[in-house]
């Protein structure tokens, strides 16, 4: 028999599935530093291999997993392809966008079927991908088609670092919402208003990396986590923080509709609860950064004591205050509260994500 036949053979034998099996084999060492393990004789002719042909290891959670070098093909940016037409509401465009970019396609086209993309269609993907996708730019915009492409790579902007740009603009939104109430500034307000957008691109940039993180260990350690279980932790978090942000927008909404001229007593005491909703929120996001446990235990603690706060704040505004502005206060007071709830909110996934510090040795 020909070696041509006798190489076929050996191809189609090694594509054949097979029944899974396992074998203890001992960890040997040899010299001073290396360590090795003998291969199964079954799986190596099987795989058509011989000495000195390579072998691809790669790392699965706990798992190491061998591969001829030859099957090791490399790794094509994921592409996917939008059909759209002039009909199609734009932000059922937007969804479908968003959709494919957190499930980490690096490459999105858009495109129509003999039609062109109308010019609302077109502006609106634009301003999507400049106010809320981290990373994307457009590299091909004709008639009838638009190519995005996800440039940014996972070491250059890892999941914590994300996430830490997310909290100091949130407390930082919170805290000038507060300061635009108390000197009734309403361009203040209106640039709080603006800074959810960049809460928005970090929080669909995060939830992107976690989606491809949890399949892949390599891709886990790049983006700088160190177990797929704590990408679930990371996604309810970055959701909280979100949330956190939003209400910063309704502080800064009502300020807007309130006018000012209101009372001192009362811009005291919604300021000193501002205070503590913004040190509850940083000492929730310090605890997660640090892994600390305690930190985290405390947060829930103090989180608790919010409630004599409101109250006394919510009969000053009852005895003091123009009617008119009484619902607009109250909403202030709901999103400052709710502001605390998420914080500690957080801090319960921080003991989760460290319930390992508590077991005794």
């Amino acid at each position: 028999m020909s070696n041509l036949y006798r190489q076929s053979d050996k191809i189609k034998e090694r594509d054949q599935p097979k029944k899974a099996w396992e074998e203890i084999r001992k960890i040997q060492l040899t010299g001073k530093s290396t360590y090795i393990v003998s291969l199964p004789k079954s799986w190596v002719n099987r795989m058509g291999l011989k000495a000195g042909d390579q072998l691809a290891i790669s790392e699965n959670n706990v798992s190491l997993i061998l591969t001829p070098k030859e099957l090791v093909k490399p790794e094509k940016p994921a592409e996917a392809t939008i059909k759209i037409s002039q009909k199609d509401n734009p932000d059922t465009i937007m969804r479908k966008i968003i959709a494919l970019y957190l499930t980490g396609y690096n490459l999105i086209r858009v495109k129509t079927s003999g039609e062109n993309i109308i010019s609302l269609q077109r502006n609106l993907i634009k301003d999507l991908t400049r106010r809320k996708l981290v990373g994307v730019e457009t590299i091909s915009d004709s008639e009838n088609e638009i190519v995005l492409q996800i440039l940014v790579s996972y070491p250059e902007l890892s999941v914590e670092n994300a996430l830490r740009r997310m909290c100091l603009i949130t407390a930082s939104m919170h805290s000038d919402a507060l300061q635009a109430l108390r000197e009734s500034d309403v361009k203040l307000a209106r640039d709080v208003i603006a800074l959810d957008d960049e809460v928005d691109r970090f929080s669909l940039y995060v939830i992107r990396q976690l989606k491809i993180a949890v399949q892949n260990e390599k891709i886990l350690r790049e983006i700088g986590l160190s177990n797929p279980k704590d990408c679930l932790g990371y996604r309810i978090i970055v959701k909280f923080v979100e949330r956190i942000a939003d209400h910063a927008v309704k502080i800064a909404e009502n300020v807007i509709s309130i006018g000012g001229n209101i009372e001192t007593p009362i811009l005291k005491k919604l300021s000193e609860m501002s205070i503590f909703a913004i040190s509850i929120f940083n000492d929730a996001v310090k605890s997660l950064y640090e892994r600390n446990y305690l930190l985290a235990d405390s947060v829930v603690s103090k989180s608790k004591t919010i409630s004599p706060m409101e109250s006394e704040l919510m009969k000053l505004i009852s005895r003091r205050t123009d009617a008119a502005k009484i619902s607009g206060l109250r909403m202030i007071i709901e999103s400052i509260r709710r502001t605390i709830e998420y914080a500690s909110d957080i801090a319960e996934i921080v003991l989760n994500l460290n319930a390992n510090q508590i077991i005794e040795a």
